[in-house]
């Protein structure tokens, strides 16, 4: 009778998702997630459920089934940044967080849509289940643009007194907090913190810095006009060009920022670290072969772009989510 009832629908309706994992001896989604060739499902049983598949005539009808349940199956990831020669979309930053976005969303059968947001208004943004932010933004300007939406959102950055969306993040303030022990231990009190404090990651680790001296040094803040090699260059020079005020260390938001301040240290004849004593922030690959090898604070991007994607994926099953901070760890080189 199952058999009659299954020929039935094949040659009336057409075969179902339900019918295929009968027939299988599986759950449906496990059929689902087999005819997306997902990871989840071991190959043996992938290859099971297509070749029944096959042999039924059976195709998954993408467009029907997002239709019935609601859903696009994608999830739109909006860069903040904008895109300039001096910090290019190739950086580590975002493309680490990307990496473990994509990993993570397309292992659970989402497709991503990759783009800016001066572009939320096209079809494929307005379609999706959710939206995943890298960077808020000035003063949280990109947030406030994309809540209008209202879709699920999942920010990467840093969290904000009585802010209403998830957010993933690096424990900011702990990456300022073990900058200042590190020049408490060279002995370094005459600072500089080189960043635009209007960006709520960036306030985060001038905030933890600061905290962390608990007055052991002075603390001059410099905002450079954006987190590139030559703003680094540019708000250094200005500094060293007025003469006024002396410096042992500089704590640059960005490695971009800290090897522009390097260079332009060299051009003044002042050597690092024995005259200045320079750390970065996000641990590049080019910090490591910069020369000197610059002291930096490492990000887990990689690992943030995972956490991103299962907070989205938490947020559109209906899940209680919360917002979580990774750790960050000093890396010691010759800055």
């Amino acid at each position: 009778m199952a058999a009659d009832k299954i020929g039935m629908r094949k040659s009336e309706a057409g075969l179902t998702m339900e019918d295929l994992a009968s027939l299988a001896g599986v759950s449906t989604i496990t059929v689902s997630r087999a005819l997306r060739d997902s990871p989840l499902v071991t190959a043996a049983t992938r290859e099971k459920i297509r070749r029944i598949a096959d042999e039924q005539g059976y195709r998954l009808n993408i467009s029907a089934r997002n239709l019935r349940m609601r859903r696009s199956y994608s999830v739109a990831v909006v860069v903040e940044m904008t895109p300039v020669k001096g910090r290019p979309m190739s950086d580590p930053y975002p493309l680490e967080l990307l990496g473990g976005i994509t990993q993570e969303l397309t292992t659970a059968g989402y497709s991503v849509v990759l783009t800016s947001k001066q572009l939320l208004d096209t079809a494929p943004v307005q379609g999706a289940d959710g939206l995943i932010l890298l960077g808020q933004g000035s003063h949280g300007e990109a947030v406030r643009v994309l809540q209008k939406a209202g879709l699920p959102l999942v920010v990467w950055g840093a969290p904000e007194s009585g802010a209403s969306y998830i957010v993933v993040g690096s424990d900011n303030r702990k990456g300022g907090a073990k900058a200042a022990e590190r020049f408490i231990a060279q002995g370094r009190s005459k600072l500089i913190f080189l960043g635009d404090v209007d960006h709520a990651e960036v306030q985060e680790r001038c905030a933890g810095f600061i905290e962390a001296l608990g007055g052991k040094g002075t603390v001059h803040i410099i905002r450079p006009k954006a987190f590139t090699f030559e703003s680094g260059f540019d708000s250094m020079s200005a500094v060293l060009r007025k003469k006024s005020q002396g410096f042992d260390g500089v704590f640059a938001a960005s490695d971009l920022l800290a090897m522009g301040a390097i260079r332009a240290l060299a051009e003044h004849q002042l050597s690092v670290p024995d005259d200045v004593s320079v750390i970065g922030y996000d641990d590049t690959p080019g910090a490591a072969s910069f020369v000197p090898p610059l002291t930096s604070v490492h990000q887990y991007l990689r690992d943030g772009g995972v956490l991103l994607a299962r907070k989205m994926l938490g947020l559109i099953h209906g899940d209680s989510v919360s917002s979580e901070m990774l750790p960050t760890e000093l890396i010691v080189r010759q800055t």
